[in-house]
């Protein structure tokens, strides 16, 4: 009788921008001693996978780790296993660069351990029916996506114990069903429940094959995991008991096993990825009502198989912060492409292809999407993503305008929602005005630290802070699939939870209630006027340096027009960004308001000594939220080489509050600091036909070195 196969795909990826001592961490937890395990079991073979940015780290920091994966290739243990280098999602980037990607990480591998490979990874196995072609004329052979896709392609659970081929427009490639019941057994149920699992199988199809695709962190890295995969031996007796059942059962490396074995059939899958991202890309509150349709239906399989969720271009619309970062690299992206069909000159080309390779950068996929992975809601991840968009558009801005000095303003609808958006760009710096949304400023680049100003998130309610509100500790000694865990990592998150009211972008105007004061701001309660802090601004200048935006809305007995004048210009080692607000009353009441010019600013480490307010009674940390009575504020990162200088002519005070978020993550629910609100408050009084004016200076300028800040 023909032995039945275990094809095991293992992945391993941190993304571009993790910190160090994370990498550090899951190496020791997890990629190193899953390897020296391995080793010691000659018997078990499997196809491995590695992302470009952490094969990278591996060759700076733990070139031995290499040794120990060419020896395993070299004795047939192995099978090294492409990709996109930087893990991109592959559907979300331009063709060119979907080829590119993949080249890349082939040619990598091929360079160190002298085999090419033949299959590729699929990032978060996200696939569209037209990556059958995109893979297989990047030279791939294979890839493994989840039973889902086949399911909602209306295949039997009992046809996935083989390989299918998938055509787009007359180019194939093969493709292997990742079996959910694999990784929901591995490593988190007994080692016989796995074995039992796999030697039913093979007593339904024998001959056959049954196949997993999951990341290599969850053996050590995830919570638990790694007391009970090394220190109480869970992998060790896996590989063991695969090894003892080799009379019947053989684990193959999967290029091998597809090159002897004949594909079942022909599959055209949809658009799909694994079941939980497609929950997690639903909006809140249908998700939601997904989850308790998943829930009635738990124990129906029959059922179950027909329900799927959304599809994984939703993060775009979920998220507008997603959005408008894959619309900045897809415009990079395209500019590249532009000019170098006409552009060929050694010196050119040389902008050029270091310009792609900080595109390909940002394309790493976890700062683009949210769930219990991703990394949307990591302020460091997003941060590494612009930093390279922003040093990808002065090299390119610089070919395009070598002479060109004074800023310039484009309009276009960049983030393409339908509105446009006014792009004023200028060697020293990039803001994106959305006059769609209350005339604010959506990003603000520095290119000389290649630093992004803004980069906050909106806080909106997520469907797992009911799960929040309710969380019960777990009781001692179980290991759980990560997710089923509900734990928050420190106490009283459930009061943290905020929702704003409109996105978080900068100099977004606030008309509220005399009385009102940093506590309500704090609390969301302002009840400013919605009209003017989110609403359509008319756009009557857009030259040059200079934006004037326009806006009229009732107020008390009359109407109220408001005027707000972006002036951009360079300044000694940086730049500035003035607005002056004009506000016009017509009425026959005299009114009385407070306004605010609402700031936000992004510099990552709330608790670091580095970065720090500047205020009357000493420095501040980020993470410290008060009232200032001056009218002006300095803000600096030390560590990022910048600092800001908030100058508001005659405002009474400035308020500061953190922006945090409460979000889920692999190691449970956590508190993430957003950036801050820096608010100069006005008291305003107009009468009929009366005028008041403002002025707010903005300043950029390289951060000076000093002492730690004061505690807070």
């Amino acid at each position: 009788m023909s032995k039945f196969h275990l094809i095991l795909l293992i992945h391993s990826h941190q993304p571009v921008g993790n910190f160090e001592d994370v990498l550090e961490r899951v190496y020791q937890k997890s990629y190193l001693p899953f390897v020296e395990c391995l080793e010691r079991h000659p018997g078990v073979r499997m196809g491995l996978h590695y992302s470009g940015p952490l094969l990278e780290w591996f060759d700076a920091n733990h070139p031995e780790y290499f040794e120990k994966l060419r020896a395993m290739a070299g004795r047939g243990q192995i099978e090294l296993v492409g990709g996109g280098f930087y893990e991109p999602i592959l559907v979300s980037i331009p063709p060119r660069d979907q080829i590119e990607q993949i080249s890349r990480l082939s040619a990598y591998l091929e360079q160190r351990f002298g085999v090419r490979p033949g299959g590729a990874w699929l990032a978060e196995r996200v696939w569209e029916p037209q990556l059958a072609s995109t893979l297989g004329s990047a030279g791939v052979n294979y890839t493994l996506v989840d039973d889902s896709h086949f399911l909602t392609a209306g295949f039997e659970p009992e046809q996935l114990f083989g390989y299918y081929v998938s055509e787009d427009r007359g180019v194939k490639v093969r493709v292997i069903p990742g079996l959910q019941a694999l990784r929901y057994l591995v490593p988190f149920r007994e080692v016989g429940d796995g074995i039992a699992f796999l030697r039913d199988s093979a007593g339904r199809h024998p001959g056959g094959m049954a196949a997993m695709g999951d990341d290599l962190e969850k053996f050590g890295a995830w919570p638990s995991t790694y007391d009970h995969c090394y220190t109480n031996g869970w992998l060790e007796r896996f590989f063991a008991a695969l090894e003892a059942e080799s009379s019947w059962l053989e684990t193959s490396l999967p290029g091998e096993y597809l090159a002897s074995h004949p594909a079942l059939g022909r599959a055209d899958l949809p658009t799909a990825s694994y079941t939980e991202m497609m929950e997690w890309v639903l909006p809140t509150k249908v998700r939601e009502q997904f989850h308790e349709v998943r829930e009635r239906f738990a124990g129906e399989p029959d059922v179950q198989r027909f329900l799927r969720g959304g599809f994984w271009r939703g993060f775009f619309t979920k998220y507008a912060e997603s959005n408008l970062l894959n619309k900045k690299m897809m415009r990079a992206a395209l500019e590249i492409e532009r000019i170098g069909h006409r552009r060929r000159s050694p010196a050119v080309l040389k902008k050029l292809a270091e310009a792609r390779t900080h595109v390909l950068t940002a394309q790493c996929n976890d700062a683009y999407w949210h769930g219990v992975f991703g990394g949307l809601y990591s302020p460091h991840l997003r941060t590494a993503l612009w930093r390279a968009l922003i040093r990808a558009e002065s090299l390119l801005d610089s070919i395009e305008n070598p002479r060109l000095r004074a800023p310039h303003a484009k309009r276009l609808d960049l983030d393409c929602d339908g509105a446009e958006e006014i792009l004023v760009e200028a060697p020293q710096f990039s803001a994106l005005l959305k006059p769609s949304d209350g005339g604010t400023i959506a990003a603000l680049d520095d290119r000389r630290s290649a630093v992004t100003l803004v980069n906050s998130m909106r806080r909106r309610p997520e469907a797992y802070h009911a799960r929040l509100r309710a969380v019960a500790t777990h009781s001692a000694g179980h290991v759980a699939s990560i997710h089923d865990q509900a734990h928050a990592k420190e106490e009283g998150l459930e009061h943290r939870l905020r929702t704003d009211r409109w996105p978080r972008h900068s100099f977004r105007l606030l008309l509220f209630a005399p009385g009102k004061n940093h506590e309500d701001c704090d609390a969301i309660r302002l009840e400013e006027n919605a009209a003017i802090a989110g609403g359509e601004f008319q756009v009557e200048e857009a030259e040059a340096g200079r934006v004037r935006l326009a806006a009229a809305t009732p107020f008390g007995d009359g109407v109220l027009r408001v005027r707000k004048q972006f002036d951009f210009a360079p300044a000694p080692e940086g730049f500035r960004v003035q607005c002056g607000i004009e506000l016009a009353f017509s009425g026959s009441a005299p009114v009385e308001f407070q306004a605010g010019l609402e700031l936000v600013l992004n510099f990552l480490a709330p608790d670091e000594p580095d970065r720090y307010f500047e205020t009357p009674e000493g420095r501040r940390r980020l993470c410290w939220g008060g009232t200032i009575p001056v009218n002006s504020l300095r803000i600096v990162d030390e560590w990022q080489g910048v600092a800001t200088q908030v100058d508001a002519s005659a405002a009474a005070h400035i308020w500061v509050v953190p922006i945090e978020t409460v979000s889920e993550s692999e190691d449970g629910f956590e508190r993430v600091y957003q950036g801050s609100e820096i608010i100069p408050v006005w008291s305003v009084r107009l009468g009929p036909e009366s005028v008041w004016t403002a002025t707010v200076n903005f300043r950029i300028s390289p951060a000076s070195s000093g002492s730690a800040p004061q505690s807070a």
